[in-house]
């Protein structure tokens, strides 16, 4: 499989250059030359398999013998050592909950798949790996606890200043070790446009290998999609619409790319808070990006999503084909508060607010289209964000043991300012680069 920048398809490389770099020198991102389509006989066992079995076979198919298959096995059954759940809550709609993970956000599945691909990788290089990630709220602390302890690895996390939870500010600040964490007095936006030059301009050093965490990481993307066929097999909705808590939109990318693969997907939601350039330019065909708005669903807060260019370029570029295949609806925090508050009284789920928005985004495509049923992704535990549903929902909500952990410790960042250079200087001084 070789894998190509969007921007420029006569770039090719493999899947480890593709890892290892994360983004290529003229700031495409990387996708296979074509989606591995999956055989007929894999469809059919896909309800009596696993979510390892799933992402081995699924994980094979993009990598070839690059890993070899013992290996590969290997990586994927310690990857995806925690369980996935399909709840139902309605006639038309269940929930697929992705936040049993070590961090207690679906961002454990791509983190893990990718931590072991670069250990893997990086055990015959006798350069330092440093692993720059940029993070609205969940990656930064399922990329920290990913690759926490591993030799000859760093993690560098960027994260806006204040716009995180608490929980979430400190699955990234506590560790200490191979993990630092850069408080960016800014936003998300900054976070990743700091990370991008820095891929851009320190690429060809030669005493570290420089790669990134993010979804732009074609290995973070890959296994995001894994879930989606267990989902899909498990599912009791029959026609399955799948609607997908939005911001960078790799989730939403990964669910794509399993549908181009065969999966049988009727049609999907790009669900969003009010950083709706996606759902707006699935309207009206013009794409605007804006500086990002502080929502209370902050994983979501992202005004410029990279992983955008990536989707569009699975339907060819043309908005009418993405359009009559994704549909896309945004809600403020308003909304978001009342639908937490309406679900708990239906059915007694608890939503966090980016599963508040999906769920909102899944039934609005139902009204409009009676005789279809759907999963809408629940991707972070609603204990994460307690102050935000707790007064919603009036009762105190049990913290999962995976996540306690993360209430205490003492906190460990570096505050910078939004600027590249800042992080260049850092950069430079640490490695003597």
């Amino acid at each position: 499989m070789q894998y190509c920048s969007i921007r420029d398809r006569r770039v090719k490389v493999t899947f480890r250059e593709a890892v290892s770099r994360g983004i290529s020198s003229d700031t495409g991102l990387f996708m296979p030359e074509s989606v591995p389509v999956m055989e007929t006989e894999f469809f059919r066992r896909l309800p009596g398999m696993t979510l390892p079995e799933i992402a081995f076979e699924v994980a094979a198919k993009y990598i070839g013998n690059e890993i070899p298959p013992g290996i590969l096995r290997t990586i994927c059954e310690e990857a995806f050592d925690f369980p996935v759940e399909i709840r139902k809550l309605s006639v038309t709609k269940e929930v697929l909950e992705l936040f049993h993970g070590p961090t207690g956000a679906f961002k454990d599945f791509g983190a893990r798949f990718m931590a072991q691909c670069i250990r893997y990788f990086s055990g015959n290089d006798d350069r330092r790996t440093v692993v720059l990630v940029a993070t609205s709220g969940d990656t930064g602390g399922a990329i920290a606890n990913s690759f926490f302890g591993m030799e000859g690895i760093d993690v560098i996390i960027l994260y806006p200043s204040g716009k995180v939870s608490r929980l979430q500010e400190n699955q990234m600040t506590t560790l200490g070790q191979n993990i630092t964490a850069l408080e960016i007095e800014g936003t998300f936006d900054d976070c990743q446009a700091m990370a991008k030059s820095a891929f851009k301009n320190l690429e060809t050093l030669g005493k570290i290998r420089l790669t990134s965490a993010n979804s732009i990481n074609i290995a973070r993307l890959i296994p995001q999609s894994f879930y989606y066929y267990y989902a899909v097999s498990r599912a009791g909705t029959g026609r399955t619409v799948i609607s997908v808590p939005s911001g960078n939109f790799g989730n939403l990318t990964s669910a794509v790319m399993a549908w181009k693969s065969g999966l049988p997907i009727e049609h999907f939601v790009a669900s969003t808070n009010i950083n709706k350039a996606v759902p707006e330019y699935l309207t009206t065909g013009v794409y605007s990006p804006a500086p990002s708005i502080q929502t209370i669903a902050s994983a979501m807060d992202v005004g410029n999503p990279s992983n955008f260019e990536r989707m569009l370029d699975m339907f060819g570029s043309d908005r009418d084909r993405m359009a009559s295949k994704v549909s896309g609806f945004w809600f403020d925090d308003d909304r978001i508060r009342q639908h937490i508050s309406d679900e708990y009284e239906r059915s007694g789920y608890i939503l966090d607010p980016h599963g508040a928005v999906a769920s909102m985004g899944l039934e609005s495509y139902l009204r409009d289209h009676p005789d279809s049923t759907g999963v809408f992704a629940a991707t972070a535990h609603p204990a994460k964000f307690r102050d935000i549903v707790e007064p919603v929902i009036g009762t105190t909500l049990t913290v999962p043991g995976n996540l306690k952990k993360f209430l205490t410790g003492r906190k460990e960042s570096i505050v910078m300012k939004p600027k590249y250079n800042s992080l260049e200087e850092f950069l430079k001084e640490r490695y003597s680069i």
